[in-house]
């Protein structure tokens, strides 16, 4: 069984009752229908539920959705890891704020599609993308699809087994690259997961050029088990910090800006990827829940909670006959609009973006 599967049937066969919490801080809990609507949340941190948000044409189809990002325009970009044998089926959709398809492309990304970032460069906004499977690969492109530059495995990290920077192999190994998902830092340079591959965060400098790696396979404090997302968090009154869900342990790991160790968070099920909002930092949890921590790093509310149903009903990831409205399932990315809204992306075959609306 390849590392990916084991740690994916991992969670669905293992009870996640009662993980302990952060902090003692008022969290919510189940959604509840207040007329039409399904609500979830409490107090200022409350959402309208709206799932299946993107309107999709019928020429297309979702193909496991796994990350969302929103231009300054408040266009919604979605990446399915899509099909390998479809390669004529772009793996990116593009819809405007009122859920309108606009365009899709990225069929270089078929049957790997996994990480998507837009980024503000000067006066334009360009896309990250990060791909795995056999397409390992990661790269820029404009917001229409064109591409900017094109990047395989960082062969003078000196962590890759000889030929990764040519491979179209699933190599699920320490020594395979499979990269997950981009973080951005001030002087134009970013940070890229090696998520399911070898486990290192590599640090590029604006050229796209390999500058530095920390992490790596391990048992946590600067190493990890599925490096899969990470997050520049400069939230206001805290010091800047990379924060690095280190998914396999259920925690989150905090670094200095030169990839020093601090602290480890835990308490999560599954944590697959970070943004933050003003004082808010959103985390979607594999285990059927998103969480938002303020600024002191307190949990402040457990969103679509469905823990329990994911324990006790077998494959729910594929059945969604028994899903319910206001519950996720496989959060796998979320991310925040301009006004604070949330859209929420799930591990599922039959693809599925909900919009979580501020109320």
């Amino acid at each position: 069984m390849t590392q990916q599967a084991s740690s994916r049937r991992q969670f669905l066969s293992t009870a996640a009752t009662g993980a302990a919490l952060i902090t003692a801080a008022p969290m919510a809990f189940t959604a509840s229908r207040t007329s039409d609507e399904v609500i979830t949340g409490e107090g200022e941190h409350t959402f309208r539920v709206r799932h299946d948000w993107p309107m999709l044409p019928d020429k297309y189809n979702w193909q496991t959705t796994h990350n969302v990002a929103v231009d300054k325009a408040g266009n919604l970009y979605v990446i399915h890891e899509g099909r390998a044998d479809q390669k004529d089926h772009p793996s990116i959709f593009v819809f405007d704020p009122e859920r309108k398809f606009i365009r899709a492309f990225g069929a270089q990304f078929q049957g790997g599609g996994h990480g998507i970032e837009v980024r503000q460069e000067g006066s334009d906004e360009f896309l990250y993308v990060a791909a795995y499977q056999q397409v390992k690969c990661f790269a820029k492109m404009t917001l229409t699809g064109e591409i900017v530059w094109f990047r395989k495995a960082p062969m003078e990290s000196g962590v890759y087994a000889s030929g990764e920077d040519t491979s179209t192999s699933k190599t699920w190994t320490r020594q395979g690259f499979l990269p997950t998902n981009f973080a951005f830092l001030d002087d134009g340079g970013f940070l890229l997961a090696d998520g399911y591959g070898s486990f290192h965060i590599h640090r590029f400098d604006r050229d796209v050029n390999w500058v530095s790696s920390f992490g790596g396979d391990g048992d946590g404090k600067g190493k990890f088990k599925t490096a899969h997302g990470l997050w520049v968090d400069k939230r206001p009154g805290r010091e800047p910090s990379i924060v690095v869900t280190d998914r396999a342990h259920n925690t989150l790991q905090i670094f200095d800006m030169d990839g020093e160790y601090q602290e480890t968070l835990e308490g999560f099920g599954l944590p697959a990827n970070v943004d933050t909002w003003r004082n808010l930092m959103l985390i979607p949890e594999l285990k059927a829940r998103v969480t938002l921590l303020n600024e002191k790093n307190e949990v402040v509310a457990h969103l679509g909670t469905a823990i329990d149903r994911l324990n006790k009903v077998k494959n729910l990831r594929g059945q969604p006959k028994e899903w319910k409205n206001g519950q996720f399932v496989h959060p796998h990315d979320a991310c925040f609009a301009a006004n604070g809204d949330i859209y929420v992306a799930e591990w599922v075959g039959t693809g599925r973006v909900t919009k979580l609306e501020r109320v």
